[in-house]
């Protein structure tokens, strides 16, 4: 008697494996670089591209969470917001005489509070999106950043702490190599654990996850609690960087952050997605802005440019989509 072997793993395709979201991203990133090199001589110095990724890598500590959130669906407009109170707190605790290394651990403290909290409102209040939920939150945790410390800076942080935002491993920057270890950690939870194939099945589908046993609620505490805690760190890198903090520090990052996961292929919709794609989208970013930086090209110019990648990012997979079905109905 024949036995038959039924499995839903496709055959290798080389044609699928090049048309892979990815590969568009190492093309776009080739495709700046040389523009980059184009605009500014000064632009391929290796030293001058190593140390740029200090000015961008802060944020990056918040991609990798934010790639889980909207895997599950979901978005965090409050991460900014985390920032700035778990910066605050810590500052404000220094100057009043608490140890640095004691008030480093209540900055990453503050951030997985803020964090759960999120998730816990979030899963308590299911009637209501999580947009909704974390922009109030946003406003709260900016609005005790201020209550704090007004509209002053704080700093005079100890020579140590200043190792973290400028200092190097051998000739990498440290803050470099911390990143690449927390990618490969956040990689390895995504696509090689049972945590990351249920969030993928509770992005995919979140009644039918529910069905099936999934700790749905759990998964998002989790996750949420994960993108407090990596926005206290990217607090610690951005604050030593800055040498100083103010209730007013990293306006504006939640929106780069969302844009980097869009870029990277993330889809807003749930449930796909991969953190290579993400990290890849984190680079292309900040040596675009870096480049253009370079030949003083303006702000603005630098947002349309960014928009213009976001559009095609969300319009060339549905036009590959819609290919897909035409060549289905002919």
């Amino acid at each position: 008697m024949e036995t038959r072997i039924i499995t839903n793993k496709q055959g290798f395709s080389l044609k699928r494996f090049f048309l892979q979201w990815e590969w568009m991203l190492v093309v776009l990133f080739i495709s700046i670089n040389v523009i980059n090199m184009n605009l500014s001589e000064y632009y391929w110095d290796p030293v001058n591209l190593r140390d740029a990724t200090m000015g961008f890598l802060d944020k990056a500590f918040i991609v990798l969470p934010m790639v889980f959130i909207i895997i599950l669906g979901d978005i965090d407009i409050s991460v900014a917001s985390i920032v700035a109170l778990s910066s605050v707190v810590m500052a404000d605790l220094y100057n009043l005489g608490v140890p640095m290394p004691v008030a480093v651990l209540i900055c990453l403290a503050v951030g997985i509070i803020c964090g759960f909290i999120n998730g816990l409102l979030i899963v308590k209040y299911k009637e209501l999106s999580s947009v909704i939920i974390t922009l109030a939150t946003m406003i709260i945790y900016r609005g005790i950043a201020y209550i704090i410390l007004e509209d002053q800076a704080s700093g005079s942080f100890p020579q140590w702490f200043n190792y973290l935002g400028w200092g190097y491993v051998g000739s990498i920057p440290f803050i470099l190599v911390v990143f690449i270890v927390f990618a490969v950690l956040f990689g390895l939870l995504l696509h090689k654990t049972m945590f990351g194939r249920r969030v993928y099945a509770t992005g995919s589908n979140i009644t039918a996850s529910r069905f099936s046993g999934v700790q749905v609620d759990k998964i998002k505490i989790i996750v949420f609690t994960l993108a407090g805690l990596m926005s206290a760190v990217a607090a610690l890198f951005l604050t030593s960087r800055m040498g100083s903090t103010r209730p007013n520090m990293a306006n504006g990052y939640e929106l780069d952050v969302i844009a980097m996961v869009v870029l990277g292929g993330i889809s807003t919709a749930g449930g796909k997605g991969r953190m290579i794609g993400a990290v890849l989208a984190i680079f292309l970013i900040g040596f675009l802005r870096y480049g253009l930086g370079l030949v003083n090209v303006q702000a603005q110019a630098l947002l349309i440019i960014i928009g213009l990648l976001l559009i095609f990012a969300v319009a060339v997979p549905k036009l590959k989509l819609g290919q897909g079905k035409l060549n289905k109905t002919a």
